[in-house]
């Protein structure tokens, strides 16, 4: 099974930025939590981080090609206003978990708008950085289930 795991802008800087939201991790260590998890669920995971839009984009569309089954996504900003994510993450018919390490709902008014949640199976928020390894064992869960089906 390959799950992929995409994190938008800001996520690379973890541990630098607003610690008392994201907290201290940094980025690597988020990269490790994630490869002990990928071993311990026995899936293949890529990680996939980038600061601009039409990356974020295009390595969705390639998602459709390379036998990626299931995306956990933090779109960081692009959350609350990207509607070309949306629309790149709506053409995937494969579960996707959008993930973000606060809980957007209790922070600034603009935050509370995710234009990309309504086409993903599930918004994981608030957990810190558990949330992306209970996002991969809900993504696995939701491949395993749409195979059986």
């Amino acid at each position: 099974m390959k799950l992929l795991i995409i994190n938008g802008p800001n996520i690379n800087f973890l541990g630098i930025r607003e610690k008392a939201v994201y907290g201290t991790q940094n980025y690597d260590a988020l990269l490790k939590m994630i490869e002990e998890k990928s071993k311990e669920l026995d899936v293949k995971v890529e990680v996939f981080q980038s600061n601009h839009e039409g990356a974020i984009i295009d390595r969705i569309q390639d998602a459709y090609f390379d036998g990626t089954e299931g995306i956990v996504i933090n779109p960081g900003a692009y959350t609350h206003y990207s509607y070309a994510i949306r629309d790149a993450l709506a053409s995937i018919q494969i579960p996707k978990i959008e993930i973000h390490i606060s809980d957007i709902m209790q922070r600034e008014a603009f935050r509370h708008v995710s234009v990309t949640a309504e086409v993903c199976d599930e918004q994981i928020k608030g957990l810190g950085l558990d949330g992306y390894l209970v996002a991969m064992e809900h993504c696995k869960e939701m491949v395993l289930k749409k195979a059986a089906d």
